[in-house]
């Protein structure tokens, strides 16, 4: 008898523990993952894709190979490799980065073909608390890519707007009534939001190393992606895209 009461508290014990480790993802508001970090969890959630380019961040990583089956296998992931000034806006350098899949809690940008729609993912994953932001410095100005985990307020912070996607347009938001949703990702800049901003889409290899190309010490040309001159060696670039020899180089 004791041994099935013992049998009995264990079986409740796993029931409980099963319980638990069931997580529905809010991707509007956003979810508190105290009780789930570091946890392997069954994750069920549904996030809003619009056709042209989405910003994501999640607290699971998905391969590419679940890119695909979930947006389609056209659908595009990239992200911020470097910042650069050029003609008074601020250039966002975005690499395809697909093959790597989408890690947890890192900021994306996303293409998807199809109509908008909700798609719902469902895995069994480790789950990951936090938010994971990218910084690049240029001509005195930090300029940041951050994903979020909630809801928050969009005034002085730039996104990309579901009616004006196709190219990956950030712009500055504003403060609107439901700001920036859970799951997506803002851009920051250190001195305010009167920047103007645009993107360059770069192929995953596209870009190499400075060092490969050129020797610290080298003397050497060095241009921007609007090929204006801006140093003749490679010595203390800011980071961003630069073409070096004819080729295109990455500095981080």
């Amino acid at each position: 008898m004791k041994k099935l009461y013992l049998v009995a508290i264990m079986a409740f014990v796993c029931l409980f523990a099963n319980a638990q480790q069931k997580l529905t993802l809010s991707t509007a508001a956003g979810t508190d993952l105290q009780n789930y970090t570091g946890k392997v969890c069954d994750v069920t959630s549904n996030r809003v894709v619009f056709t042209g380019w989405n910003t994501i961040s999640l607290p699971f990583s998905l391969s590419e190979s679940e890119l695909n089956n979930i947006f389609g296998e056209d659908c595009r992931l990239e992200k911020l490799v470097g910042v650069e000034s050029a003609g008074g806006a601020l250039v966002l350098n975005f690499q395809d980065c697909k093959a790597q899949g989408l890690q947890a809690n890192v900021p994306y940008i996303l293409h998807y073909t199809g109509v908008n729609t909700s798609k719902r993912i469902v895995k069994q994953t480790l789950v990951e608390a936090g938010t994971s932001a990218l910084s690049f410095d240029v001509d005195g100005v930090t300029v940041t890519m951050k994903g979020l985990d909630k809801q928050m307020a969009s005034d002085g912070l730039y996104g990309i707007l579901a009616k004006d996607n196709a190219e990956a347009q950030f712009v500055s938001v504003g403060n609107v009534a439901n700001g920036f949703h859970a799951t997506r990702c803002c851009i920051s800049i250190s001195n305010g939001n009167t920047a103007i901003l645009k993107t360059n889409h770069l192929a995953a290899g596209e870009v190499t190393s400075i060092h490969a190309v050129a020797k610290a010490n080298e003397k050497v040309d060095v241009y921007n992606v609007s090929g204006i001159k801006v140093a003749d060696n490679v010595n203390g670039l800011q980071p961003g895209i630069y073409i070096v020899k004819g080729r295109k180089v990455l500095v981080k």
